[in-house]
């Protein structure tokens, strides 16, 4: 499957909103119990505007359709150091090389940009994904969305010079 990736735009809100609605509930659904899912997914499953136009986010397409997205942004308190931002594939191409270009052009567009080290709270299904590239789990947490509402996530780190591959 060929695969191109680009920055996207604000005009991409709403079919990006629509990916992330349609993939967040399958993707989590063997990952997370219900109880969950069902406060959780209404916030993290939305596209957030200000990623959208930062020039840092970015659209997976092929096939004539969106078929993942993913982003960065650099940690204001820390130079060096960025956060992996709402990487999602669409659940009918998972494993076909969506996840791993969206991951490449965030790690050439980030060390372009002085970036040295990665941080992500990824998902407990999407640990493998990451590890596969050298990321480190460094224990779960709870994620803030809401007063009140938190979302189990796995703190994940990862020296820019111990990057992997992703072949």
């Amino acid at each position: 499957m060929e695969i191109s990736v680009r920055p996207t735009t604000p005009a991409d809100l709403a079919e990006v909103d629509a990916l992330l609605a349609r993939a967040f509930p399958r993707l989590l659904k063997d990952a997370y119990p219900p109880s969950v899912r069902v406060t959780a997914l209404p916030l993290i499953a939305r596209a957030q505007p200000a990623l959208l136009a930062s020039g840092r986010y970015f659209a997976a397409e092929g096939e004539g359709r969106l078929l993942g997205v993913g982003g960065w942004s650099p940690d204001r308190g820390r130079p060096g150091l960025a956060h992996i931002r709402d990487v999602a594939t669409a659940p009918e191409v998972v494993r076909r090389g969506v996840g791993r270009a969206l991951l490449e052009r965030i790690r050439t567009t980030a060390g372009a940009e002085g970036i040295r080290a990665f941080e992500c709270l990824a998902t407990r299904n999407a640990v493998p994904f990451y590890a596969s590239v050298g990321f480190r789990a460094e224990g779960e947490v709870e994620m803030a969305l809401q007063p009140g509402i938190t979302f189990p996530a796995v703190l994940m780190r990862l020296d820019l010079a111990a990057w992997r591959g992703l072949s």
